[in-house]
C-alpha cells in the first residue's frame, strides 16, 4: 500500500488561487494523501472555497487558527496535525503537476532519500507560464543551503517517520530556509530530483518580492536561529546580495 503523504498548506486571504491550488492535488496520481489547510484568519471567501471541497473529499482537512500569527505558526499548526509517513508543502497559490507525488515519492523509496525537493517553472498572477525553469541541485547540505537555498518551499517532502517532526522559528521571511536548516541538522542531504514538477506563481505583492526587507531576515535566521559569527552572518548577507544583483542583469 502506498505511504500516506500529508500535504501542509498554510493560507491567508488566497481565495484567487487556493481553489486551483486544490484542486492540483485532487488530481494526484498518487492517491493515498491527506491535505491539511490552516487559514491563517482570511478576511476574504479562502473558508467557503475550502469547505465547499471539504465536503466532496474527506482526505481535505481545514483548520482556521483563532488569530492572525503568520505563515511559520501555520505551517507548524499543519505539521502537529500531518499522520502521514511523509509531509509534503504546498503554498497556496502554487501548482503541483498530476504525477508530482507519484515520481517523488517512487524516488525516494527507491534511493530512501530522506529529503528531497525538484525542479520547477514560474507562473504570474493569471496562470501563465514566462518560460523560467529553476532547475534544483542533485544534493546539497547544510552549508550550501546557508550559502544560496535552492530549495524551495512547494516542492519539497520529507520522511517525517524517519526525520521527525519540526518546529519552524516564527519570522516572516525565510522560515521555510529555517526549516531546511533544521532538517540538514539531522540529514546530511536535501536530494533533487531534477524534473519539472510545480509551478510557483510570482505576485506583485507577494511576501518574498522587497528583497531588501529580506536583508533583515537573512540576518535574524544567522545570528538569532542558526547562532552564527557576526563575520559569517556578514559574509552571508553580502553573498546573497551579489547573487541578487546578477540575477537582475
Amino acid at each position: 500500500m502506498e505511504p500516506l503523504v500529508s500535504i501542509v498548506m498554510p493560507t491567508y486571504n488566497c481565495a484567487k488561487y487556493i481553489e486551483e491550488s486544490v484542486v492540483s492535488v485532487i488530481k494526484q496520481t498518487y492517491t493515498n494523501w491527506e491535505l491539511i489547510i490552516i487559514d491563517d484568519c482570511s478576511t476574504d471567501n479562502t473558508e467557503d472555497i475550502v469547505k465547499s471541497y471539504c465536503e466532496k473529499d474527506n482526505r481535505i482537512k481545514y483548520f482556521r487558527l483563532d488569530v492572525n500569527s503568520g505563515a511559520a505558526i501555520a505551517r507548524n499548526e499543519g505539521i502537529k496535525c500531518a499522520k502521514g509517513r511523509y509531509i509534503a508543502f504546498l503554498d497556496s497559490d502554487d501548482l503541483w503537476m498530476e504525477k508530482k507525488l507519484e515520481k517523488q515519492i517512487s524516488f525516494m523509496e527507491k534511493n530512501k532519500y530522506n529529503f528531497t525537493c525538484t525542479d520547477y517553472m514560474q507562473i504570474d498572477e493569471k496562470g501563465q507560464e514566462n518560460g523560467v525553469i529553476i532547475k534544483c541541485k542533485k544534493k546539497v547540505d547544510y552549508n550550501g543551503v546557508l550559502l544560496n537555498c535552492p530549495i524551495r518551499n512547494s516542492t519539497v517532502i520529507y520522511n517525517a517517520e524517519k526525520l521527525g517532526k519540526f518546529e519552524i522559528p516564527n519570522i516572516k521571511k525565510r522560515n521555510d530556509d529555517a526549516l531546511w536548516l533544521q532538517i540538514l541538522k539531522k540529514e546530511k542531504y536535501a536530494y533533487g530530483l531534477n524534473e519539472v514538477l510545480m509551478k510557483y506563481r510570482i505576485r506583485k505583492n507577494s511576501i518574498s518580492s522587497d528583497k531588501i526587507d529580506l536583508i533583515k531576515y537573512h540576518w535574524k535566521l544567522y545570528r538569532e536561529i542558526e547562532k552564527l559569527s557576526i563575520s559569517r552572518s556578514l559574509f552571508h548577507i553580502i553573498y546573497w546580495i551579489v547573487i541578487k544583483m546578477l540575477r537582475l542583469k
